[in-house]
């Protein structure tokens, strides 16, 4: 990925984070923008969002229904050449996090052979 792209994914999620927490409320619901992808031709995309205490569904139909607005407040805030078409998906970073934690603690539990001393090799 070119580091022009990389800038322009940070500026993307700082620009709907902020949008995000000035316009939205979710009840019980901390809302987290962990990342943004946008395709080579800043034509799409994706917006990463993890939830925390509150349905990921609801969260994820309200920023669909209002990405219009998203996308107007993004347009006036980048100096883009045209604004990406957003799409919302869940960010599952940190379950899978989870998972990689709970796999390895069932390999620690794993037998192991015993170690060889070195002696007897000689």
């Amino acid at each position: 990925m070119s580091q022009r792209l990389d800038k322009i994914n940070e500026l993307m999620k700082r620009e709907i984070s902020s949008f995000v927490q000035k316009e939205f409320e979710f009840k019980n619901a901390l809302v987290t923008i962990s990342d943004v992808q946008i395709t080579d031709d800043l034509r799409e995309g994706k917006v990463f969002v993890s939830v925390l205490g509150g349905n990921l569904e609801q969260v994820l139909e309200k920023l669909t229904q209002h990405k219009g607005p998203i996308q107007k407040y993004i347009n006036k805030r980048t100096n883009l050449r045209c604004t990406p078409v957003l799409m919302f998906r869940p960010d599952t970073s940190a379950e899978r996090g989870v998972d990689m934690v709970n796999l390895l603690d069932e390999v620690a539990k794993l037998p192991t052979a015993p170690p060889e001393d070195e002696e007897e090799n000689s």
